[in-house]
């Protein structure tokens, strides 16, 4: 596994672009967030993404795009990610301690925006492991819950264990001092594994499809004129959940072009 260079961390400090890290936790072997803290200039919108990183054995900036999964308002950062042992960034990122320091590019851009939505009544996240990353955050912005009366968030991982992230700030909303009045009887969670026994298994793909997730939750099935959606995991589950989108008459928009559903391409999947 690789190791810092000598002395990277010190280095870091030299850069302009700088952030502390404040706390870390591990989920499993294969997933931890972290905290840092936010350069007071940066402003975003809930649901973009920044570049962060460290320094290669080189010297070099070492970048990747990561979702902020901490809504706007928050006075700091969070991120969620995995763990890959042989990843240029996550195999030195995933021994990050509070008081280390990273390199944050504070720019933040990214589709899952609900600028880039048409007005709607229902509001889909759809996303696999660590693409729940940006829904952790526009679940905690009360716009969300002013834009739209349902909230439905999709998550689909392989094991119980990758859902524990998501399940804990999901159960928490209702009653956090901050947006559990917005959030309310709005949000609606819809957990399923892959691999594991679970309550609730199966790709997020086949239970829209099959119109399983809509029978199981007690509401009607999507369409264009009342259904919105987002949509951040791997390059092959993008594809395959556009064309079910599609397939509900739902049009694929962006910033400069709203529609009725938006894809996050900046994920960062497993070889980071």
């Amino acid at each position: 596994m690789d190791k810092l260079a000598p002395n990277a961390a010190l280095a870091v400090k030299t850069l302009p672009d700088a952030q502390t890290v404040t706390s870390v936790r591990h989920w499993t072997d294969r997933l931890f967030s972290f905290r840092v803290t936010r350069p007071q200039s940066l402003r975003f919108r809930s649901g973009e993404f920044v570049m962060i990183g460290l320094l290669d054995d080189r010297g070099k900036p070492l970048l990747r795009a990561y979702s902020i999964a901490s809504p706007s308002w928050d006075e700091e950062l969070e991120f969620y990610s995995i763990k890959v042992p042989d990843g240029p960034l996550t195999s030195r990122l995933q021994h990050i301690r509070p008081g280390d320091e990273i390199i944050l590019r504070p720019k933040p851009v990214g589709t899952l925006v609900l600028d880039a939505l048409l007005p709607g009544r229902r509001l889909w996240f759809l996303a696999t492991g660590t693409g729940i990353a940006p829904f952790a955050s526009l679940m905690r912005d009360p716009e969300t819950y002013e834009k739209f009366e349902q909230v439905v968030m999709m998550h689909t991982c392989r094991t119980v264990s990758e859902m524990e992230y998501g399940r804990q700030l999901v159960e928490g909303l209702r009653d956090d001092p901050l947006i559990g009045e917005f959030v309310g009887d709005k949000l609606k969670y819809y957990p399923t594994t892959t691999r594991e026994d679970f309550h609730q298994m199966g790709r997020i793909t086949d239970n829209l499809a099959s119109g399983k997730v809509f029978a199981d939750l007690g509401i009607q099935p999507m369409d264009r004129e009342h259904d919105r959606a987002m949509v951040c995991g791997s390059l092959a589950f993008n594809h395959d959940v556009k064309a079910v989108l599609e397939g509900f008459g739902l049009r694929e928009g962006a910033n400069s072009e709203p529609q009725e559903y938006v894809v996050e391409k900046a994920f960062v999947g497993d070889g980071i």
